[in-house]
Parts: structure tokens; sequence; C-alpha cells
């Protein structure tokens, strides 16, 4: 029987797929890979996303270790990379689960049989929570948490199983959230009348809390650690809370979640502190923009730059690009733009620059300081001349990723030794 990742290696190689090579167009992906070719030299057109092997070994190792040593479960945010290779290779480094955040990403890692799922949203959509309901009830090893931040939500979640036929309840974890801040219940005592109304739904079960501090108020001020540990702590706090009131009573665990890519050793400090509750507890972290890291806002914000001793990420991404143009002095433009870059958390940096003979050298005083659709506007000191590849590293992980449906992998050599194809 064929598997979803067989089919993935049989895809055919076409126009679909930009900065792969002409030449390779009818092959499978599969016959592509194996040629290894050269990334410089084996007929591959800018622009070309490329990610590094090394560096995503490096990174997909190096936060599992982190969780491990903290004592924490690890659900890696689907939403960033959207390949389902990148997630059965953090399963088999030991992910407890996949965290989404729509129906479709959830669909996406089921039709590659991602067993556990984290859906970090309210669901009321009736055709999602139907879709839900069946592969809960066709599979019953599969599990999937889902948030609740209202006693509105829950009754459209109830309504909606129950005219599914749902035959196994839904799990919910109640989401806190903060004054200001995106979705969760906005106190406690919200929290609490959401979780009341989960035990009265017979389609629902209560299984804990979770939220996500990376958008509380402050987070990202000078005082954002303070700011993040005292949710963090109410967050525990609520665990507690509804564990003492009987609202857990006869879990076999008791699921406590947070945690994106900025402030994951807050929220591992805060989860060590948990007191022992009736049940055990599944201290469940959520980052994922570590699987690529960046060259931005991750660089700059990563705990490991607090704590540099529990480990290190690397920035996997470079855009390699080319200048069309030189037709000013100080100018320089290159044959990518906000169609292939991400830009949302800032304009990309050059890193290295190639020349057609094929040596290399950093990109120097030369920086983008506009986009266009297709061109990046460079200027600065020492610019490379037309017919140049210029490698360029880029901020946020999830809207870099969105932009190339099939992404050449390559070793620190260039030679390219897969593809990943994602699904947005």
């Amino acid at each position: 029987m064929t598997s979803p990742f067989d089919a993935l290696d049989d895809e055919i190689v076409d126009h679909r797929f930009k900065g792969l090579p002409p030449d390779a167009a009818g092959r499978t992906v599969r016959a592509l890979a194996r040629e290894r070719r050269g990334l410089y030299t084996g007929g591959f057109t800018t622009p070309v996303l490329v990610l590094s092997a090394p560096a995503l070994r490096h990174n997909l190792a190096a936060l599992q270790r982190y969780a491990g040593r903290h004592g924490l479960a690890f659900a890696p945010h689907g939403k960033t990379s959207m390949a389902p290779r990148l997630f059965r290779r953090q399963l088999d480094h030991g992910a407890w689960g996949i965290t989404v955040a729509v129906p479709h990403q959830a669909r996406v890692a089921r039709a590659f049989g991602v067993p556990r799922l984290f859906l970090a949203n309210e669901l009321v959509d009736p055709a999602a929570l139907a879709w839900l309901a069946a592969e809960q009830d066709g599979d019953p090893a599969f599990r999937c948490l889902v948030c609740a931040d209202s006693e509105r939500g829950v009754a459209l979640m109830d309504a909606a199983l129950r005219a599914a036929g749902a035959r196994r309840p839904v799990e919910v974890v109640v989401e806190l959230g903060a004054p200001g801040g995106r979705t969760g219940a906005r106190d406690a005592a919200a929290a609490g009348r959401v979780a009341d109304a989960v035990a009265r739904a017979g389609t629902l079960r209560l299984a804990g809390v979770a939220g996500y501090e990376g958008e509380v108020p402050g987070a990202d001020g000078p005082g954002g650690g303070a700011a993040v540990r005292a949710w963090v702590d109410g967050l525990c706090r609520l665990a507690v809370a509804f564990d003492r009131a009987g609202r857990f009573a006869g879990l076999p665990e008791i699921v406590v979640s947070a945690g994106g890519s900025a402030w994951f050793d807050v929220v591992a400090a805060g989860f060590a502190a948990l007191p022992p509750l009736s049940a055990p507890v599944l201290r469940l972290l959520r980052s994922g923009a570590y699987v690529s890291h960046d060259d931005g806002r991750y660089r700059d914000a990563t705990p490991f730059n607090r704590v540099p001793g529990e480990g290190s990420l690397l920035a996997a991404f470079r855009l390699w690009a080319q200048v069309v143009s030189r037709p000013e002095p100080g100018l320089a433009l290159l044959n990518a733009g906000k169609r292939d870059l991400a830009y949302d958390l800032g304009l990309p940096c050059v890193l290295a620059v190639r020349t057609p003979g094929g040596g290399m050298r950093p990109g120097g005083g030369a920086a983008v300081v506009r986009l266009a659709d297709q061109h990046a506007f460079v200027t600065g000191e020492d610019l490379p001349e037309v017919g140049d590849w210029v490698a360029l590293g880029m901020s946020h992980p999830c809207t870099v990723f969105e932009k190339w449906p099939l992404i050449p992998v390559a070793e620190d050599d260039g030679t390219v030794t897969e593809y990943l194809r994602t699904f947005f």
C-alpha cells in the first residue's frame, strides 16, 4: 500500500515548483533527490529558497533535548512549516504530537499519520467538528485537544458534535488569556464558567488548561519576562484551582500547555513550580519556529540568548537571488521580492555573495532597503555585480515557508539531498 510520503516522492516536478531546475521537469521528486544535484551548478534558477540540512538536524535535536531536560512534553506548532516530512522528524525525535491552529492544518497532519494533535483555537465550525468526530470515531488511538474560551463556543461545539453523532467526547482545554491580549478567557472566574460549561456538555471532556504567552500585553516590552512569568504563574494557579474544585476528577492526566518560541524558558520555569495535582501533569510545550530558526525576530528573541548553556539554534534558511540590474551607482536590484521573501517582521539581510566563477564572500556592508513584488533594492558598500548570486537571511519562519511549495534541502557543500513539500 502506498504511503502518503511515497505519494510525495512520486509527485512530478514541473512548473508549479519555483526555483527547481527546468531540465528536471517530468522527473519524480524521488528521482531528482537521488541525483544529488549541486545547488550552484545543478540547474537551479533564482530566486530559490534552500534549507540547511545540518541546521535542521541541529535544531530538531536541540529543542527536544531542552524539553527532556525540563520534564516537558513537546507538541511543536505545525503551522510554522506545514511540511509533513518535518512533522515526521519532530515525532521521530520524541515529540508528543503536533500543534495546529485551524482545521485545514489538522487535516494535513492527519493525512500524514500524526497520532496526536493540539488544536490551539476554539473550534466552532460544524463541518470541521463533524470531521474531527469522524476522525476520532474511526481511530481509537487518535487524540486531539481543542481549546475553549467562552460558554457560547462550548455550546456551539456541543451542538455540532451532537448533530454529527459523535461517539467519543472531544477533549477540551480551557484557554486563559489576558485583558488586551489574544484569545482566551480574561480571568479565572470566566475560565471557571467555561470549564463548567464543558462539564455539562455530554460531547466534551475537560482535559486541562492552556494558553499562549507570546501575546500577553507587555511581552515585547522591556519588562517582557516579568509579564510573561506573571501570566504563566496565573495559568498554573488556574490548574491548581480547577483541580482543588474537583474539575479534573477521574482524569488519567492533566494537561497544562503553553510555550511559543520566544519565552519557552519562562514557561519551563513556571511549569516546574507546579505543585502535585490529583493526576500526573502533561506539561506541554508548543514552540514551532525553532525548526528553521531565522535571521531576525527569533535570532534576537530565542531564550537561548538568555540561557546559552541550555543550547543553541541555527538559522536554516537561505534565499538565493541574483543581481539583474545595476542601474545607478550604489544600487543593485535582485530578482526576488515580496512574492518570495518574508517581510512582515523586517526586511531580509544580505548574508553572502557568490560570483559566477564560484567565489564566495560575506555580504559586507550591503543591505536590503526596499522590496517590490519581484525585486529587492540593495544599497551599501562593495555591492554585488550583475549575475552574482546573493544569499538573503529572513525573519519569521511562518511567512518564509508559506511562499515555497517544494523546498530543496542542502548539505553544507551545496549538495541537495531532499525536497520538502509544504501545504499552505
